[in-house]
């Protein structure tokens, strides 16, 4: 009777994008197939100006350059507001990082910057709001911090409202885990839980979030069944190195490690409320590999099938199938990216193409999706953007376009 009233409780908890893939609206493209897509990349050592804008059009898979969105220093991550107003990126830059906000015109394709905050760490590498937008998360890699800008109704970043440094045991990869390292954050449960991927730590942190003040707050929580108290965060294997997570429309949390190129699910439904329960660890990597790889980015397809994650070393993306009830992964094939050094790849809205993104080649490779089996297969698009690090999209007519993993 307790199980079935915290899985009632817990699918009552998921947020309206959850319960729309699970009816299928999700995976219903919208009604436009034309997009902006705008370009984080790196500028120091490159040639690189900032953001750069592309239209796409994903009845064709057509991608065509617009030129520089907007000229700011080593924009390495870049997210939409959920209003299709404005865009967000975090500015990587050490001891001087900043966040950036910026307005959007949808028919230009240009930004006005509206202001810049600094980022109260060093070198922001992920940013993710709540689901009203009100606040913007931001994950400091080499601080292993995690600091909630405010924004306001014209966009703008406000002081921050919370700044939190991860804690607690260090992985044994002393090059690698000398110290926390914040690498992911997002919000879950109707916001008043936020996960930190901290890599340095081997684990993904759990955050209560208060959606009225801003406010992140730590430790163990008090379970809303047993009363026992509960440590909501997922714990790795040593020296995993967790990256960014994604999860399925069923709740299913899928951590990608990228020091042992691993995908490891968690149920979120464990012998309490909400404790991650890790049933399958599986390779990113094809068995016999021995050179150098790091994994990277992680996206689940929008229809929830399909499991993408990218290896950097191997330059591959690996392409795994969801088992819909269970949730296990089976891998199905990992596919050459035609260039290096894969750091990130979106997967367009419609669900018909993944987008590669090649730092160290500077390009944008196309795969068409099969949606039946979720194999890849090249299109031929390719474009040239000085080190392509994060990619987003914004729908033609100024629309927000979700995240798939979110």
């Amino acid at each position: 009777m307790k199980m079935t009233r915290r899985i009632f409780a817990f699918f009552l908890l998921l947020s309206p994008f959850v319960f729309s893939a699970i009816d299928g609206t999700a995976a219903k493209p919208p009604a436009t197939h034309r997009y902006l897509a705008f370009v984080g990349t790196y500028t120091a050592k490159t040639e690189s100006k900032g953001i750069y804008a592309f239209e796409f059009d994903a009845d064709t898979g057509k991608l065509t350059p617009r030129g520089v969105a907007a000229e700011t220093p080593d924009p390495s991550w870049v997210v939409v507001h959920p209003s299709g107003k404005f865009l967000y990126a975090a500015n990587e830059a050490g001891k001087a990082s900043t966040v950036s906000a910026f307005a959007m015109d949808a028919k230009s394709g240009k930004f006005t910057q509206l202001n810049q905050m600094p980022a109260l760490g060093e070198d922001p590498c992920y940013l993710s709001f709540d689901r009203t937008g009100k606040y913007v998360f931001v994950a400091n890699y080499t601080s292993g911090n995690v600091v909630v800008f405010p924004i306001g109704a014209d966009g703008q970043l406000g002081v921050a409202t919370a700044n939190v440094q991860d804690e607690g045991k260090l992985g044994p990869n002393k090059q690698r885990q000398e110290g926390p390292h914040a690498h992911w954050v997002e919000p879950f449960i109707e916001d008043r839980s936020v996960y930190v991927a901290d890599l340095g730590l081997d684990r993904v942190m759990h955050y209560g979030f208060d959606t009225t003040n801003g406010t992140l707050s730590t430790g163990p929580v008090r379970s809303n069944w047993s009363h026992s108290v509960l440590d909501l965060s997922a714990k790795l294997v040593r020296g995993t190195g967790p990256r960014h997570v994604a999860f399925s429309p069923k709740g299913v949390m899928y951590v990608l490690g990228e020091l042992q190129s691993t995908v490891t699910a968690f149920h979120m439904i464990g012998s309490d409320d909400f404790v991650p329960t890790s049933f399958q660890r599986i390779s990113t990597l094809p068995k016999g590999f021995s050179g150098r790889n790091d994994a990277a980015e992680i996206a689940i397809h929008p229809s929830g099938k399909f499991l993408y994650a990218s290896n950097r070393g191997e330059d591959t993306i690996a392409v795994f199938a969801i088992e819909p009830q269970k949730g296990t992964l089976t891998h199905i094939e990992n596919v050459p990216t035609q260039g290096k050094e894969p750091r990130h790849f979106a997967i367009d809205p419609t669900g018909r193409y993944l987008l590669a993104e090649n730092q160290n080649s500077n390009t944008i490779v196309e795969f068409r999706i099969d949606t039946a089996t979720g194999k890849l297969t090249p299109t031929g698009e390719v474009v040239h953007v000085p080190s392509p690090v994060c990619l987003a999209f914004l729908s033609a007519d100024g629309a927000h376009v979700p995240v798939p993993q979110e």
